[in-house]
């Protein structure tokens, strides 16, 4: 089957090639056939390799040329350099506080990499300007607590969104004197979170092919989608009025399960994780409106199962949480998801077959990214950064479930081996600690 499938791939790549020579595919058609090809995702490979040192933050962003990447350093830092050969083109210092952690640093488009803006622990969006020879950055947005994500508006060099653990979206425009404008505090839906008056926010994403809409998602199951127009009329009543929210099915009564990434295709897919290991697909025809969810799961059931099932994708062991998820393809033909054990796992957007599992990083893929014009796609964990370009001789072999799950079980148990070293270590400096204690009250006793 494998055989007969790789000569299928190679049957088609020699057609193509050939159908471009004779004028019957442009090369547009045919630089995109080629992108999208499953070859490329097979033979991706980590060819540069960075120490987290470099990367101080989970995001990392390409320029709009790809050539160039973004990202945090020590001492909140923002540097700017090649990523093919690690050389640092600029540095300089974010403006947050020194004690925080850089979360997300964007490039505002059509700028010419000149307009950044950043997010970080102690509660700031900031935005920097970089000039000839000085870098002017200043404060956008103040949230109580930590600013956790934020997205530009695609095309546009001046608005940008923010979301925090207090449960606020902002919208910045770059253009007014007070950039910030608070829309809303996220609501619970239902009473899974009968304590707290609001929803911690972790994500936001802004729909590249309607940018009026965006989706924001944090501590539960629900993603909820805006539209910009209705939330800028109604921020001075702090109404939380979304216009669809999405969940799985199977979800309903679980109060747990929480969404651990988000992320929006050109087409206006919506990509989500959850912390069950599950990842899906929804469309828009799958939303359930803007009315919150019925006050029984059974009624909530029967409204569900009136809707299109979203396509889900399944690789990862139980209990393996997803971290964050992007497309790959020139046309989103594929997508990736990073886990907390480490894993890439990359499927076929239609039918869910999953085609590859790749070892990102020793503890956790924090976040992943795209190239914004090839196959290359980015990784950052715990240890370090990854790149991964289609350069391997051979094609990638993909493990079984039970190698998946035995995988997972094997790091559980280094990861508690580890834990328990720590421990043991612990206890012996207190041990060492009183044993000088006891020496120092000997001597005194002597004296």
């Amino acid at each position: 089957m494998a055989k007969a499938k790789a000569k299928a791939s190679l049957d088609t790549a020699v057609a193509d090639v050939w159908r471009r020579e004779l004028g019957q595919l442009s090369n547009r058609k045919f630089a995109n056939r080629l992108a999208a090809s499953e070859d490329i995702v097979l033979q991706l490979d980590a060819s540069r390799t960075y120490a987290t040192d470099q990367s101080c933050g989970d995001g990392v962003t390409f320029n709009a040329a790809g050539n160039l990447i973004v990202s945090g350093l020590a001492e909140m830092r923002i540097a700017m350099w090649d990523w093919e050969s690690g050389i640092y083109k600029l540095a300089f210092w974010s403006g947050h506080e020194y004690i925080c952690k850089l979360f997300v640093i964007k490039i505002m488009p059509y700028t010419n990499d000149s307009s950044l803006i950043s997010c970080s622990a102690d509660g700031q969006v900031r935005h920097a300007l970089i000039m000839s020879h000085v870098v002017r950055n200043q404060t956008m947005a103040k949230h109580t607590e930590g600013v956790c994500d934020l997205d530009v508006e695609p095309g546009n060099p001046n608005v940008s969104y923010s979301c925090g653990a207090d449960g606020v979206v902002n919208h910045i425009d770059l253009r007014m004197y007070a950039p910030a404008t608070k829309l809303f505090t996220c609501q619970p839906i239902d009473d899974a979170m009968p304590i707290r008056q609001f929803i911690p926010l972790d994500h936001i994403a802004v729909d590249p092919l309607n940018p009026n809409l965006f989706a924001v998602s944090g501590s539960d199951k629900y993603t909820r989608l805006y539209d910009i127009r209705k939330s800028m009329r109604d921020s001075s009543t702090d109404f939380d009025q979304f216009i669809d929210h999405f969940y799985l099915p199977h979800l309903i009564g679980e109060h747990l399960v929480v969404v651990t990434g988000m992320a929006f295709s050109d087409h206006s897919e919506l990509l989500v994780s959850y912390s069950d290991s599950s990842v899906c697909l929804f469309t828009r025809d799958m939303g359930l409106g803007h009315d919150p969810v019925p006050s029984s799961p059974f009624s909530a059931r029967n409204e569900a199962s009136g809707k299109v099932i979203p396509q889900l994708y399944r690789g990862p062991a139980k209990f393996e949480s997803g971290k964050a998820v992007t497309f790959l393809g020139p046309k989103s033909e594929y997508v990736a998801m990073g886990s907390d054990y480490g894993r890439i796992f990359i499927w076929k957007k239609k039918g869910g077959e999953l085609i590859r599992v790749m070892e990102g990083d020793e503890d956790s893929v924090n976040f992943i990214g795209s190239h914004p014009q090839t196959g290359v796609l980015v990784s950052s964990g715990t240890d370090d950064i990854k790149f991964w370009t289609p350069n391997a001789i051979d094609k990638a072999v993909l493990p079984t479930q039970d190698e998946l799950d035995r995988q997972v079980v094997e790091r559980s148990l280094d990861y508690s081996s580890d834990e328990e070293y720590d421990d043991n270590n612990d206890n012996d400096d207190n041990d060492d600690d009183d044993n000088d204690d006891d020496d120092d009250n000997d001597d005194n006793e002597n004296e």
